[in-house]
């Protein structure tokens, strides 16, 4: 069954993107992935599977990034599972925190909880706590200024998720 949170989530990010940015999202996938847009075929940002975490991530990196990394797959980002070395965690956490605390906005905004991933289970508790306080950080940044697809994104969930939603200005 599709999780109808996931499914709203994806709706709205349709109805805001799509025609302005021929870009849409869809679910389902085991991995997420971004596939730039080629020709007719919009954009795709694609989530793993039906989760609303995993919809809320991927927008935020598609919030994040620029129309030269938009032309790219997975906008020509590196990506090494788990386990990673220390140097590789440190890597992904620089990568990672601001479309994390981006994600973080999108989930308070639609009454999703929001849990800080350093998507390896190698990591040890000082390098996790290191990371939340800097997604913390940027989150008290973006808070006060959104970039502007992510504003027009958080509108967006704030009208389709009312009254859970709470309202994000910047």
């Amino acid at each position: 069954m599709i999780d109808p949170v996931a499914n709203r989530i994806a709706r709205t990010f349709n109805d805001a993107f799509l025609a302005s940015h021929h870009t849409m999202m869809r679910g389902g996938a085991a991995e997420p992935l971004y596939e730039p847009a080629v020709g007719a075929t919009p954009a795709q940002v694609v989530f793993t599977y039906d989760y609303p975490a995993s919809a809320l991530h991927e927008a935020a990196h598609w919030c994040l990034a620029g129309s030269l990394r938009r032309t790219r797959r997975d906008y020509g980002y590196w990506y090494v599972p788990g386990p990673r070395s220390q140097s590789q965690r440190e890597a992904f956490f620089r990568a990672e925190a601001d479309a994390q605390a981006l994600e973080a906005v999108f989930a308070r905004t639609c009454g999703v909880r929001f849990v800080v991933s350093a998507d390896d289970f190698g990591a040890s508790p000082e390098e996790l706590e290191r990371f939340e306080t800097i997604v913390a950080q940027r989150l008290a940044i973006l808070r006060t200024t959104l970039p502007p697809r992510a504003h027009r994104f958080c509108e967006a969930l704030t009208a389709a998720f009312a009254p859970h939603a709470v309202a994000v200005h910047g």
